[in-house]
Formats: structure tokens, sequence, C-alpha cells
């Protein structure tokens, strides 16, 4: 542009001193030389703004890219659908959530067998813990087993401290963790008291009667077997006594009652070699069988 503004002033300076000299010469020449003046003049101009017009396109042409920029938003826009598939994906396993939560899973109840309308267990307890869930002591040593019956302290042990007796006799108690505030029959249960296991006798039959079909069918040395007609499977699991000593496997099985007889003694029943259901009186310090009953 600024060299079509130079060639104009140029011409104009040469079409001036033109006109002075055909002026001179010739009024004709003079109006043709303006006529041919103008009809540059129009097409420089007209060209001029040709030139003009094409510029101005051309910076218009970026308002065509605004399109671009937005079908280039739209592209942008398509990782919200991956988000809305992503809290799609994060909500399924909810469902999975809550069929995964754990299910308390309740303690094994032993076997119960009714004998009149009392509920008995039909095996011996072998817990080794209190009802609230705190740790009931073993006294493996004979030292161990002695200390805990002299400061009045609960204790178990398995007869001899064989596992193996446990699976079979359960455990054995002094009554010190019988008579435990914490609770040793497991939640459900009760141990029995004297009243108890008096009521289980008569049933049976009286004293002489009862044992016979509270013993098992097996276990029992030279032969001295009982009927079970009670289903209560009265083994000879032996006892502990004062001082750590095991005594009698196979041929006395002895159950503690809650009920105390004196300061130092409780009440406790059992089965020996003859048919009968003994009751006696023993030290609190002494390990015996226990068999749980429903309140």
């Amino acid at each position: 542009m600024l060299s079509n503004f130079k060639y104009m002033r140029t011409f104009t300076f040469t079409a001036s001193l033109m006109k002075i000299n055909m002026i001179k010469a010739n009024p004709i020449i003079t109006v043709t030389a303006a006529f041919v003046l103008f009809f540059s003049f129009g097409f420089m101009t007209d060209n001029i703004q040709a030139q003009t017009k094409s510029t101005q396109s051309v910076q218009t042409k970026p308002k065509s890219t605004v399109p671009v920029t937005k079908s280039t938003q739209a592209v942008q826009t398509k990782p919200k659908s991956t988000q809305t598939g992503t809290k799609s994906t994060q909500t399924k396993p909810k469902p999975v959530q809550k069929t995964s939560k754990p299910v308390p899973v309740k303690p094994k109840e032993a076997g119960t067998i009714k004998i009149g309308t009392q509920i008995w267990a039909m095996a011996n307890l072998n817990v080794s813990i209190f009802r609230n869930g705190d740790t009931i002591p073993e006294a493996k040593t004979n030292q161990e087993w002695v200390i805990a019956g002299e400061s009045g302290k609960p204790a178990w042990c398995w007869y001899n401290n064989d596992q193996r007796n446990g699976q079979k006799y359960g455990k054995l108690y002094n009554w010190y963790a019988v008579n435990d505030p914490r609770g040793l029959a497991p939640a459900g249960w009760t141990l029995p008291t004297d009243a108890d296991w008096t009521k289980l006798m008569f049933y049976l039959g009286g004293q002489q009667m009862s044992g016979k079909k509270l013993k098992s069918d097996s276990g029992w040395i030279d032969g001295n077997i009982g009927t079970n007609e009670s289903g209560f499977t009265g083994l000879p699991g032996g006892y502990r006594i004062e001082n750590g000593m095991f005594l009698n496997l196979g041929s006395i099985g002895t159950w503690w009652s809650v009920t105390e007889s004196k300061a130092l003694t409780a009440v406790d029943f059992y089965l020996s070699l003859s048919g009968s259901l003994g009751r006696s009186s023993n030290p609190k310090q002494r390990g015996e069988s226990v068999r749980c009953i429903k309140p």
C-alpha cells in the first residue's frame, strides 16, 4: 500500500508538469491528460480498496477457528462421561460390602439331654475362659496347683496335664473356679446345686439305682460299666487332690455342685465302680469335673 502511495505522488507530480506543458501547447491535450489522470487515479483507488478488503478478509479468518475451538471443548468434555462411569463402578461394590460383613459366630453349644424336667449337658465342661471373657489360669505343676488352692484362686488342668484326656473327660476345676462371680458356665447355662443333683438322683430311682443309669456303657475298668439309660454318659475322669497329685482315672468320676458345705469344703457327687451315685463334701482345692445344666 505504501508503494502505491509513492507511485501516486510521483504520477501526480509528472502529470502536473505535463499539464503545464500541454496548456501551453494545446487545450485539447490538457483535457485528455486530465481524463487519463482521473481514470488512472480511479484505477489505483479501486486497486487499494481491493487490497484492503483482501487484507481484512485474511484478518477475519481466525473467526472461522472458533467452531474448531468449540469442537475441541467438546472433546475435552468427554472425560465427564468417564467420571460418570467411575462413579457407577464405585457404587457397584456396596451390595458386596453388605453381604461381606462378618457374621458373629456363636460358640458351639454342648449337646443336651432331658432327664425328667431337667436339661443337662451331655459332656463335661472344657472351657478355659470365664463367661465375661477373662482367662482361667491353668495350673500345670503341683506347686502351681497348691498355690492356687491355698490362696483361694481359680485354676484348671487336664488329668495328668495331658490334653488328650481333656478331649474325652473335659477339664478338672477347683471349686474357686466354680464359684467365681465371672461365671464358669457359658452363656445360657448354669452350674448345678446340691438340690439339682439330688433331684436327678431321685428321678432315676434313688442313690442305689441312679448310678448305673448315669454311668457310660464303656470306659470303666474291670467291666464296671453302666447302662447309660439316662443319656448322661458319666465317665470316670478321676480327680486331682490338694497337693497336686492325680488319682483314679478309669474308676471314679466326680462332679462339683455350687453348694458350699463348710468354709473350706463344698458338696460334690461321684460315680464309682459300684452302681450307686454318691454324695460327699470335699476340700475346695480339689480338682473335679463340672457338668452344666439349663436354668
